[in-house]
């Protein structure tokens, strides 16, 4: 297993309970294809650097995890269907 950081933002307009939850399912998209979450940083509203979808600001959650590459491959493909997830990046860490 590798170690790899995730950053993804998620539209602003979500209300805090809807966000807690859908942070949550998209952990779990990990977990249940054998990834282990080790660290989740919530860095919250920041401006963004350009507009995307007429949006100034987005909500950033940043995540450090052990997996193997199907569950990467997984999260990219449910993350693209997801329209609350504005952008994502996944980022393999030096061991």
């Amino acid at each position: 297993m590798r170690n790899y950081e995730l950053m993804y933002i998620v539209k602003p307009t979500l209300d805090e309970d809807y966000r807690t939850d859908l942070i949550e399912r998209l952990h779990a998209i990990l977990t249940n294809n054998g990834a282990t979450v080790e660290k989740v940083d919530e860095w919250g509203l920041r401006d963004l650097a350009y507009e995307i979808n007429d949006f100034k600001k987005g909500y950033y959650v940043v995540t450090t995890f052990k997996s193997e590459n199907e569950a990467i491959n997984e999260f990219n493909r449910l993350v693209r269907i997801n329209k609350d997830v504005m952008r994502h990046m996944i980022v393999r860490l030096d061991d």
